[in-house]
């Protein structure tokens, strides 16, 4: 069977027993029917995991926590996701697979064509409900450092926060015939990305021309028309191909 891998907000370090938190004694013992002696494996997002043991089935479960593993699954490729924020759980859908495929952060974004409108009280319940996806997708793929959900910015902000960066800059754009390989020859191999995808309907052409007058390259990814939440994971899966750990 395998081992569930379960997250923890406070630090694991020099703990020897630990209680978790309501919602992972949930899972563990009414969701998953665990009792005492089956092996778990903890991380707090700071790197690395430890072995554990739970010791205690009940609302708030207990563990023993063993011996520290380091190896955080890390792509060599740091990569930052700015997407537009979508609809419904398009969203959610993204960050998701955007995790498992070993993405560093994810910017969200208002852009002309975003019709999501977010702020005060319900801006801060989403992002806690974004991080969370972010880390209930590390429990699943073996990660143990957990992608940051950044606050959403305007395109501008972004565009300008980005001008100083060292990563190779690249926003989706169908009308190019630029190649990954291309970029490699002129500017050598990244180590850093920041990957920029519209919402539903895609950038405007104007965003898309700032865009590249701020640095950015054009990035095609073949003749069809992608959506918004098919787009980033192709992307990424071609960025983590080309230069990361795929």
């Amino acid at each position: 069977m395998r081992i569930p891998r379960i997250f923890s907000s406070q630090p694991l370090a020099n703990q020897t027993e630990f209680q978790l938190d309501e919602a992972a004694s949930r899972h563990l013992v009414k969701v998953l029917r665990l009792g005492p002696g089956r092996p778990l494996v903890l991380f707090d997002g700071s790197g690395g995991e430890y072995a554990a043991e739970l010791i205690e089935a009940g609302k708030k479960a207990r563990v023993k926590i063993g011996a520290f593993s380091e190896g955080d699954r890390q792509s060599p490729l740091a990569i930052t996701l700015a997407i537009g924020v979508s609809r419904g759980d398009r969203f959610d859908w993204v960050i998701q697979k955007a995790t498992e495929l070993g993405v560093a952060q994810i910017q969200p974004l208002f852009t002309e064509r975003c019709e999501v409108k977010l702020s005060g009280d319900r801006l801060q319940k989403k992002l806690g409900q974004w991080q969370q996806i972010a880390i209930s997708a590390c429990e699943q793929c073996a990660r143990n450092l957990v992608p940051e959900i950044l606050p959403p910015l305007k395109l501008p902000q972004l565009l300008d926060q980005a001008k100083d960066s060292e990563a190779l800059k690249l926003v989706l754009h169908h009308r190019t015939d630029a190649t990954l390989a291309e970029l490699e020859q002129q500017s050598g191999r990244p180590h850093a990305a920041l990957l920029l995808v519209g919402p539903e309907g895609g950038l405007s052409a104007e965003e898309i021309e700032l865009a590249l007058r701020k640095d950015f390259h054009p990035l095609r990814l073949g003749p069809r028309v992608l959506r918004t939440e098919t787009a980033p994971v192709a992307a990424l899966s071609v960025l983590q191909y080309q230069w990361g750990d795929i």
